[in-house]
């Protein structure tokens, strides 16, 4: 009988980072050292060789206005809903969501939450916090964080704030799409990346 895969075993996933906006290089180096191999991702060509992608912080207005000028929009968001996994950050969340803040459409449209914009406050409300993932503590650093102001049947919310109101942070929709109102590349916590990392081994 063959023995088991370690984690160090197995195989090495590819996951593109979205390059439009934000800490998209911290997120490489993150993904790499929870076990892929990950790429900045620009273009259609590059996103036919993903297993996974990442959509990082920013801005989410700019970063569909980077994705309508580059031709990833209609691609990236068919891929996803076709079950590519995907893990939005942040902005990230936001292009993911169903939510349509300030009157814009939705982006993606494909996770099952509606998110308020900077709903913790503007870049001077800025703060570390502790959040409990599955029960477990994590750092999380919330820069004009969006809030999460409806969960959909089929989400899972896997994240909440250590505090007595236990808002929630962190989502999972299925198999392949997380989603966090922070910043884990920011970090040396690689829990996240981890479990995304996981996600797309079990998907692939």
């Amino acid at each position: 009988m063959a023995e088991p895969l370690t984690s160090a075993d197995a195989p090495r996933p590819r996951i593109g980072v979205l390059a439009m906006q934000g800490a998209f290089a911290e997120h490489v180096r993150a993904l790499e050292d929870s076990g892929a191999d990950a790429f900045e991702l620009r273009t259609e060509a590059e996103l036919a060789g993903a297993d996974g992608v990442v959509v990082p912080g920013g801005e989410s207005t700019a970063i569909r206005k980077a994705l309508d000028r580059c031709g990833l929009l209609e691609p990236l968001r068919d891929a996803v809903a076709g079950g590519l996994p995907a893990f939005g950050t942040c902005a990230g969340m936001i292009v993911l969501a169903d939510t349509a803040p300030d009157g814009a459409p939705a982006c993606f449209g494909v996770l099952d939450v509606d998110v308020e914009r900077n709903g913790f406050g503007r870049q001077v409300h800025s703060a570390e916090r502790t959040v409990l993932l599955d029960g477990a503590p994590i750092h999380a650093v919330l820069i004009r964080a969006p809030r999460i102001t409806r969960v959909g049947e089929g989400v899972e919310v896997v994240g909440r704030l250590d505090d007595a109101e236990g808002e929630p942070v962190v989502v999972q929709q299925g198999g392949t799409i997380l989603a966090a109102s922070f910043h884990p590349e920011l970090t040396d916590d690689r829990t996240l990346h981890r479990r995304f990392v996981a996600m797309v081994r079990a998907a692939g």
